[in-house]
């Protein structure tokens, strides 16, 4: 651990993935950058575990790689529900499963590579107009990076808690020590929840449920979903069931005076677009070059734009979850039109605007589900 420094450009509070991104970038603008976490690594969240195209695409400018030993390539996205199968490939490259802990680590080793000081086990107690206090000593910085999370500390203090909208659901996610059988991200849609299965690796899978029930476990939940636990038969869990909230929540603002916010503590949509991390990367970019130039209205404007394509989209997916007889009407229909599935894909990983999309996609989408049986 690096000890800790009495004066320094930026204090990013939060050494998950979001805050070792803004440290990542702002390091490459020349910024001196400090992190701050009680935590120690690797740092275990529950998610789902899969980066898509576009996330990997800027982890690539942020130079963190990824062995493909600890890791698991797929090639698209496949929705399932009792007698639809939906896929479409990415338009480009190739989303990847890998395991929480590994992307830290790698995360780490890039942010310790690039000269940030990464602070360990660290109590972060306060910020104030010179700096933020660690174990009792003020650190002296020009900026302030809230990096930690939905339940974010430097939001209240900086007083940016205030938000236009917020809800939630509740996600429970294991390990399964099984070869993956499918070269997709598969979604298992049922009544009133969905599960999500990530290759991570050769050998095992990551296998998520969300649901608006706080109660509902997931072995109660694989008993409705009997083709995916014929699958997971037999195999044997590598760790125990681990939850967290999914939630969507969109602030009014993400700065306030030298107070920036990023990832989850910015506000988040939910993980049915399995789109956090990159929207969390994105905004790391963003972030750096309004420090660069001493604007972080620049950035509280940028990550408004950011923003709203994944909103759109999860917005699509949620109709899907609230609205069983129109879901099963719209998978019919997507399967009979593979190619507006795809363009759907596409608009969700960026490669195409989502709302030329939806407007390409509304006659022929809404025709095919009028005539579904």
């Amino acid at each position: 651990m690096s000890l800790l420094p009495h004066e320094t450009d930026v204090v990013v509070v939060g050494g998950g993935p979001a805050g070792l991104a803004a440290a990542i970038a702002a390091r490459e603008k020349g910024l001196r950058v400090v992190v701050a976490d009680h935590a120690r690594p690797p740092i275990e969240k529950p998610c789902g575990e899969g980066l898509m195209p576009d996330a990997l695409r800027v982890l690539d400018r942020l130079g963190v790689t990824i062995g493909p030993e600890q890791s698991f390539p797929f090639r698209g996205i496949r929705f399932r529900e009792p007698g639809t199968v939906v896929s479409a490939t990415f338009p480009n490259g190739f989303g990847l499963g890998v395991r929480r802990p590994v992307l830290h680590q790698s995360m780490i080793r890039r942010a310790a590579g690039a000269g940030a000081s990464l602070l360990w086990g660290v109590r972060v107690s306060g910020i104030c107009a010179a700096g933020v206090t660690v174990n009792g000593q003020l650190v002296r910085c020009r900026w302030i990076i809230g990096a930690d999370g939905q339940n974010s500390q430097i939001r209240r203090w900086a007083g940016l808690d205030a938000h236009h909208h917020y809800q939630h659901r509740f996600a429970f996610r294991r390990h399964y020590r099984v070869a993956p059988w499918s070269d997709s991200l598969e979604i298992y849609w049922g009544a009133g929840c969905q599960f999500y299965i990530t290759p991570v690796c050769p050998q095992e899978v990551c296998v998520v449920l969300i649901s608006r029930d706080s109660s509902l476990r997931m072995n109660q939940a694989l008993a409705k979903f009997p083709e995916l636990m014929r699958r997971l038969h037999g195999d044997l869990p590598s760790d125990t069931e681990k939850g967290a909230i999914s939630a969507t929540c969109r602030l009014k603002s993400v700065v306030r005076e030298r107070v920036a916010l990023i990832g989850d503590a910015s506000g988040s949509v939910d993980a049915i677009t399995g789109e956090g991390m990159c929207l969390a990367f994105q905004q790391a970019l963003a972030l750096a070059d309004a420090l660069a130039s001493g604007d972080l209205g620049a950035y509280d404007s940028e990550h408004r734009r950011l923003f709203r394509r994944p909103a759109f989209m999860a917005g699509l997916m949620l109709s899907l979850d609230r609205f069983p007889r129109m879901r099963r009407r719209a998978l019919q229909a997507l399967a009979a039109k593979p190619a507006i599935f795809s363009d759907l894909l596409a608009a969700h990983v960026g490669a195409r605007s989502p709302a030329n999309v939806v407007v390409a996609g509304a006659i022929p989408l809404g025709w095919q589900m009028l005539t579904a049986g």
